[in-house]
């Protein structure tokens, strides 16, 4: 059984089932500008469906066996649509050809001369973002392709007219290893996503295979900092190019030294005796060693290394990436997507180089499996901050059947002896922070669900 290869010289008719999500509905745009017939479906209107919709992109509304007709060519699936969903049956009884969205993304980055595929456990959209910038900086007109919304874009889609191709390649589902990079970039190797991968050693076996797909002159751009490293690495037949703060890594900093938000300057080293001033706007040591990965990229690009500086100052931050959302009675609120205990942790160790008297961690947990799988390290990373208040558990696609629940984590956190408050609504934890944040705090909303509606509530929004 041959998969169904799209043909950029031929465009047929492509139809995404669940077309409002952000990367489907960014694939449906760059097919659709390349001349494909493009249709989908998705369960309601959304702002990303009426921007699909405004450029011509048909899309219906419920998910029905009868959207999908014989004129079809192709109809793709995110990896979360379930075999029993109508347009997937009707799919098949016409035996119309289907592909799952991370086949998809492959075949597009086989159109392109220089794919670059960026994975890790985390820092993806930042690193991504932070290659784009550079690759606009330096006139290349590059076609990216962004987890997140960045401003220089205003989105998460760039389509440009050159051989540059810039994704995201995320392991969930071990949907990156239908890609077909050749850069690819491994930021950090962690326990997440425990859903589906069987633990640490099953994920490690994951973005080797990752490493396995670039071609003989292609690179992988590795943080040197990930245990036992050469099991990735070994008898790979790409070029390997190491990051991180580690002095024996390809490229490392030296002279690293934070301002009053965080904000590292540091200079860079790179091969072949490069030596370059750079300084961010975005704060801590993870945002660092994401910009040692964006510059190695650059660096294979041959990209001057002062191009490389400048855009990686210029860069500011993808959304709900230690957001400075505005102050309230001298309170400043901040919010951050954080849902991983590395994540957490990253972000309350840089709020606590940000000027404050109380650092408030207003947390909401993602998903059941998560919350249980990290319990103990969720509770050690938010002790990090001074007051935790936490809501209930964002569910995302899971019902609770492990009996695991915010409070759980609670009594974990008030056993290390810190103060720790839940509250089932965002109404009874607003009026609680209300009555206790003082002038000079610092209050942190944190988490991949809607808990940033919290500081925007309170900031009247």
């Amino acid at each position: 059984m041959h998969m169904y290869q799209i043909d950029f010289s031929h465009p047929s008719s492509i139809y995404f089932s669940g077309i409002g999500g952000i990367s489907m509905s960014a694939l449906a745009q760059l097919l659709a500008d390349a001349g494909f017939s493009v249709s989908g479906s998705d369960r309601a209107r959304s702002a990303q469906t009426e921007s699909l919709e405004a450029k011509g992109i048909t899309v219906f509304y419920g998910q029905r066996a009868e959207n999908i007709t014989g004129s079809i060519g192709c109809v793709v699936f995110t990896a979360a649509i379930h075999p029993d969903n109508p347009e997937y049956v009707a799919a098949h009884e016409r035996q119309i050809p289907c592909l799952t969205r991370g086949q998809l993304m492959g075949q597009i980055m086989k159109h392109y001369r220089m794919p670059i595929g960026i994975s890790g456990t985390h820092g993806k959209t930042t690193t991504t973002s932070m290659v784009s910038e550079i690759l606009m900086k330096a006139d290349l007109d590059p076609t990216l392709l962004i987890g997140g919304s960045l401003n220089a874009i205003g989105g998460n889609l760039r389509i440009g007219r050159s051989g540059y191709f810039v994704t995201e390649a995320c392991e969930y589902t071990n949907s990156f290893l239908n890609f077909s990079p050749r850069i690819g970039v491994i930021l950090n190797i962690e326990e997440d996503h425990l859903d589906f991968f069987q633990d640490l050693a099953d994920i490690r076996r994951s973005f080797r295979k990752y490493a396995q797909l670039l071609p003989e002159d292609g690179c992988l751009i590795i943080n040197s900092g990930i245990p036992k490293l050469h099991e990735i690495t070994e008898g790979l037949r790409c070029a390997v190019v190491t990051f991180g703060m580690n002095p024996e890594a390809d490229f490392h900093p030296s002279r690293i030294s934070y301002d009053e938000f965080a904000r590292p300057s540091f200079l860079l080293h790179g091969p072949n005796g490069l030596q370059s001033p750079v300084s961010l706007q975005v704060p801590g040591e993870h945002n660092l060693c994401n910009a040692l990965a964006a510059a190695a990229v650059a660096d294979r690009l041959d990209i001057p290394a002062e191009t490389v500086a400048q855009a990686l100052h210029d860069y500011t931050c993808t959304n709900r990436r230690f957001e400075y959302k505005g102050t309230i009675g001298g309170v400043t609120v901040i919010d951050d997507y954080a849902h991983h205990p590395t994540e957490i942790t990253a972000t309350l160790r840089t709020a606590a180089r940000y000027p404050h008297k109380t650092l408030w961690c207003v947390f909401q947990p993602h998903t059941y499996t998560r919350t249980k799988a990290f319990l103990k390290e969720f509770a050690a990373a938010l002790a990090l901050a001074d007051k935790v208040v936490l809501t209930d558990i964002y569910p995302a696609r899971e019902t609770d059947t492990l009996g695991i629940s915010s409070e759980t984590l609670q009594r974990e956190i008030q056993a290390l002896g810190h103060e720790c408050y839940y509250f089932p609504t965002f109404d009874e934890a607003e009026n609680f922070l209300l009555e206790n944040c003082i002038n000079g705090d610092l209050l942190i909303t944190m988490g991949a669900g809607d808990v940033l509606k919290i500081g925007e509530s309170l900031l009247g929004r």
